[in-house]
């Protein structure tokens, strides 16, 4: 009985890293990231999701289209409606990503998603997260999520690995027995490599003096490690940039640590440090719901907020009242993303002004998601 559970156990893991091992020959086979200036046009799906997601990505992109209203109007820019990325019909599938749902996906350059529900153990069947999938198949390897508090002298930038860690096999963990369950974690040359690439490339770009590695390396040696050696390496490049590294319980300490955190600029961290640490900065500067995330790839990108699809709001009703400002965020970072840098500051000033100025309470006694985006749109 014991051999065959080490005998089932070898064959689940043997055949991860055989998929491990695929994914790492695709990505040694990557040409390299797109150039939006070089396309005749410029393909945008919005992709509602669960939830509040469906209000708050219409709101975003009523910004978008009202800041992009002339390269519209010239064909430029076509916006595409994906329908099907619901948690129903995810469960239907028993896919974290239904077939049509991802080939449409495939069929846009950029993504403006709206949050998305994942199951819990015992809330219903096992399905990965469809950002997980999603990261996972159109190879978005950056989770890039700024954060901003002017006054308290606060200006981050995280760059989070996408498409590794504990997340890239989150759902292929395997229950031994009643006794025993494992799951894993993996890194990779080139999957670290492509991210603190993107981290440096940015400082240098724009004029950051000082890059953060976040590992827990001392203990987690063969995976951390690796990250660790493989961004020192990296740095070598970018000479001009300071670089140091923080084990992630202290860094997590020194966010909110009024001393310190001030001299911090760009972060570069695993998949699952990256997720709890940037929900930590978000709460810094407002909340989950007034950050938005990139998640870049060399042929595809999507944007979303931070937070999750707050089912509450709608079971009761409320996700009229939804804070759309992440999605707006969301969008701003689309705009910079795919060269519309000037609209993408008009678009973040009159954020700045309805952040100032509408009342949002989540509630009847707070504005509406769409008096929020009205007040961007007139402030563009």
């Amino acid at each position: 009985m014991k051999m065959d559970k080490i005998q089932k156990a070898k064959e689940h893991f043997a055949a991860l890293v055989e998929a491990q091992l695929a994914r790492v020959e695709r990505m040694k086979q990557d040409t390299g990231a797109i150039d939006y200036h070089q396309m005749d046009k410029i393909i945008i799906g919005c992709c509602g999701g669960d939830g509040i997601g469906p209000a708050i990505t219409a709101e975003a992109e009523r910004v978008l289209r009202a800041v992009l209203k002339e390269e519209i109007e010239k064909g430029k820019i076509e916006f595409r409606q994906i329908e099907g990325l619901t948690i129903e019909n995810r469960i239907e599938a028993g896919k974290a990503i239904p077939d049509d749902v991802l080939e449409a996906l495939k069929a846009c350059d950029i993504i403006l998603k709206g949050p998305t529900t994942t199951p819990s153990k015992g809330d219903g069947p096992n399905i990965e997260s469809a950002n997980v999938a999603m990261r996972r198949e159109l190879d978005l390897f950056a989770n890039v999520r700024p954060v901003a508090v002017p006054e308290l002298g606060i200006d981050w930038t995280f760059f989070r690995e996408n498409t590794e860690g504990e997340y890239a096999l989150g759902s292929k963990g395997i229950v031994i027995d009643e006794d025993m369950s494992f799951d894993f974690k993996v890194t990779t040359t080139q999957g670290t490599e492509r991210i603190a690439r993107q981290a440096f490339e940015f400082a240098r770009k724009n004029g950051k003096k000082h890059v953060a590695i976040i590992t827990k390396a001392n203990i987690l040696k063969k995976t951390d490690g690796k990250f660790l050696e493989l961004c020192y390496h990296v740095a070598k490049d970018y000479p001009e940039i300071q670089v140091d590294d923080w084990f992630v319980d202290i860094i997590s300490a020194n966010l909110i640590n009024e001393k310190v955190r001030t001299g911090f600029e760009v972060f570069v961290l695993p998949n699952l440090y990256g997720d709890i640490i940037t929900d930590e900065a978000a709460q810094i500067q407002g909340g989950v719901g007034t950050a938005g995330s990139a998640n870049i790839g060399n042929k595809y990108a999507m944007f979303e907020a931070i937070h999750g699809s707050a089912p509450r709001m709608l079971e009761t009703g409320r996700q009229m009242y939804a804070n759309p400002a992440s999605m707006i965020k969301a969008a701003e970072l689309l705009l910079r993303h795919i060269g519309y840098v000037k609209e993408a500051d008009n678009v973040l000033t009159a954020l700045k002004i309805a952040n100032d100025t509408i009342k949002m309470t989540g509630r009847s006694d707070g504005a509406t998601g769409e008096e929020f985006a009205n007040c961007v749109i007139a402030n563009l």
